[in-house]
């Protein structure tokens, strides 16, 4: 039997096959970590992280510069040095992804459809093409050119993409439930149309063969590396954000019973519950705020999907 590789083996290798772009990298981890802690960090600090996945400090700066132009950041200077904080947009942006990325294992289904309808030469070709990307990143998918569905989507979210495009007084939001007496058949058939299963299914065992090992690593270390945990999460729930924001979130009735994605998120909930003491000690020991050192994680922190049992504040950490 081969024998397990190391953690901090395992982080390097990850780096190089997730292969993450700085820009995406970030929001990451403000959206994972940062935020948590209140969201704001001294840019010396988030050059430091981001050398540990190969980021340059210029590539860093020109990031964080986009972030601010695309209302993500804000930027406060002291002094010699720029901290940056998440805008109140950015907020609502990282909460609609986290209810999505950090959900509880089993979600309830009423059978129960949200149906956005187009009026056909309602939008110009700029607008609807906007609209239809936004849509798919929310998990609906295309039925026809001017309807779309979701199982279960969020309500806040998309109305607030609709508020944004300023197309909210001309789309039509319609409840529909499934006549059960049809059985799934055609609606699994219908469902194969509108989304490409095929591959979410492929990017979700492609994202397993990735992460499976870091299992095995953490089982044979007694104190995980915190800098490699860091790594490792960070990088875990990157790859998982990106095939999971593109995952409508389909009911097990819709889908095949040998499904990979209820497979990564339990994996994912479970390596985040490893990692998540070492690797949030780690981000305390390097970040620092205009006020002094990165404040604890807030209690919303421990509640991420379902409840991270083995979690507890990093500076109770011996």
């Amino acid at each position: 039997m081969a024998r397990p590789r190391r953690l901090e083996d395992l982080a390097a290798q990850l780096t190089d096959a997730v292969a993450p772009r700085a820009k995406s990298l970030i929001i990451t981890v403000y959206g994972d970590a940062i935020l948590p802690h209140g969201g704001s960090a001294w840019l010396g600090g988030l050059i430091d992280l981001m050398a540990l996945f190969g980021m340059s400090e210029r590539i860093v700066r020109t990031s964080v510069f986009r972030l601010c132009k695309d209302d993500w950041l804000t930027n406060t200077q002291i002094g010699r040095r720029s901290f940056y904080r998440v805008t109140d947009s950015g907020k609502e942006r990282f909460a609609a992804a986290d209810r999505r990325i950090y959900a509880p294992l089993v979600r309830d289904w009423d059978r129960g459809w949200d149906l956005l309808m187009v009026p056909p030469n309602s939008l110009d070709a700029e607008t609807r093409d906007a609209l239809k990307r936004e849509l798919v990143w929310q998990g609906f998918g295309a039925a026809s050119p001017t309807v779309y569905a979701h199982p279960n989507c969020d309500e806040a979210a998309m109305r607030r993409l609709l508020a944004e495009l300023g197309v909210a007084d001309r789309i039509v939001h319609m409840k529909a439930t499934l006549d059960r007496s049809s059985g799934f058949g055609s609606l699994r058939d219908l469902v194969r149309g509108c989304w490409d299963v095929d591959q979410l299914e492929h990017d979700y065992v492609a994202f397993l063969d990735r992460f499976r090992p870091l299992w095995a690593a953490l089982d044979t270390a007694d104190q995980p590396d915190p800098r490699a945990s860091f790594v490792a999460r960070t990088l875990m729930i990157h790859d998982f954000r990106r095939i999971l924001l593109r995952d409508p979130m389909l009911p097990p009735d819709l889908l095949s019973a040998d499904w990979p994605g209820q497979e990564s998120r339990m994996l994912t909930r479970n390596l985040y519950r490893r990692l998540t003491a070492p690797s949030d000690a780690y981000l305390m020991s390097v970040l620092t705020t205009a006020n002094g050192p990165l404040p604890e994680a807030q209690p919303s922190f421990y509640a991420r999907f379902g409840g991270l049992l083995e979690g507890e504040p990093a500076a109770a950490i011996g």
